[in-house]
């Protein structure tokens, strides 16, 4: 029997030294750089994370192109490849090409695998993969938003198709920005159930409409949960009052996180204001909810979250959380976002949500 609230975190010095962004701040690019890790270490380090007996640090699988190639074309693969050679590029002004980007997003989608594999064979309760470049914005033949190979993407294919794991699956992404590239892979499958929460653009519009819900068969698996700029802690957790019910009925055999944490107050790409203890909140609302329906089989992936202070923090509270351990917030956060509440906003979307979905979740009606 494994350690109660055991967590397998997925490491690698490659994603703390490689794939250095060739342009300086404030260069968009520049933002998804090995600093993110290395810092995050750093702060897992001082905090003795990895002294605890629960905690296990483990290597990615090793995989090869075959595995990549269920996710992706041949021809962007290769594309990828070549790019890699000539050592820099650009790739539809949102992703960057070095020398190591190839390899290091080869050896981010197998971390990926390695975080599930580890969940599902019971060797850990809980995982969490320190990878880089994140995924959730990558297209089957393009890359995009920093995002190289779609690491849960590619992940679920490789269970479904080389383990025949065909167990319902469910992803929650926290992200920032919606995950345009990830929601496209199983917006018909109704055995995959994707909910995203993101900042939206309700002045000028954007992508990750709210009545995008799916299509045949998985009518009703793709959720959007939309938030306006600035919203705090608060705002965000009202996710659980549609989540919840949803999951509950759903019954996933496992929780993925696409666990983006650039809704931080201090991120340089976002226009959230949460601080850290809605993070360690949320982990532990989704344990409790985990627990009561799959056995608390949860694994974290990291996608977003730029800023080198607010990033091993985030990461440090949904530790915090896992273990169920007590968690202080920094005094840097003890900061009054309410000037601008959003309730009514949040209330409107929930409302707008539970009608769209009361056709597909009887847990809506």
């Amino acid at each position: 029997m494994i350690i109660s609230n055991k967590i397998g975190i997925i490491v690698d010095e490659d994603f703390a030294l490689k794939n250095k962004p060739p342009f300086p701040h404030p260069t968009f690019f520049s933002y998804e750089s090995p600093l993110r890790i290395r810092s995050t270490i750093a702060y897992l380090e001082k905090n003795k994370v990895f002294e605890d007996k629960r905690i296990s640090k483990i290597k990615p699988k090793l995989i090869d192109e075959s595995v990549i190639n269920l996710a992706h074309t041949k021809y962007y693969i290769n594309s990828i490849k070549q790019l890699s050679n000539l050592e820099c590029s650009i790739l539809n002004d949102e992703v960057f090409i070095t020398k190591d980007s190839f390899e290091l997003a080869k050896k981010a989608v197998g971390g990926t695998i390695q975080a599930i594999e580890e969940v599902l064979n019971n060797r850990v309760n809980f995982s969490l993969a320190l990878i880089r470049p994140p995924g959730h914005h990558a297209l089957k033949e393009n890359g995009s938003g920093l995002c190289i190979f779609n690491n849960i993407a590619n992940a679920i294919l490789y269970f479904r198709k080389c383990l025949n794991y065909n167990k319902n699956i469910a992803i929650i992404d926290i992200d920032n920005h919606f995950g345009d590239g990830l929601v496209q892979y199983f917006y018909d499958d109704p055995s995959v159930l994707y909910f995203s929460i993101h900042e939206y653009d309700f002045v000028e519009g954007d992508i990750g409409f709210i009545n995008e819900l799916g299509d045949g068969a998985g009518l009703g698996r793709s959720i959007n949960f939309p938030i306006p700029a600035n919203s705090t802690d608060d705002d965000f957790l009202e996710l659980f009052e549609i989540i919840n019910p949803i999951l509950t009925e759903f019954i996933p055999d496992i929780i993925i996180v696409a666990a983006g944490f650039d809704m931080h107050f201090s991120d340089p790409i976002g226009n959230c204001m949460l601080t850290t203890f809605s993070y360690y909140q949320f982990t532990q609302n989704l344990l409790n909810i985990a627990e009561r329906i799959c056995e608390g089989k949860i694994v974290f992936i990291l996608e977003g979250g730029y800023s080198l202070i607010g990033l091993p923090i985030c990461i440090y509270s949904v530790i915090q959380a896992l273990l169920k351990e007590e968690y202080q917030r920094p005094s840097s956060e003890f900061i009054n976002f309410s000037e601008s509440p959003k309730v009514k906003e949040i209330i409107k979307i929930k409302t707008t949500l539970r009608k769209l979905l009361g056709n597909y979740w009887t847990s809506m009606v």
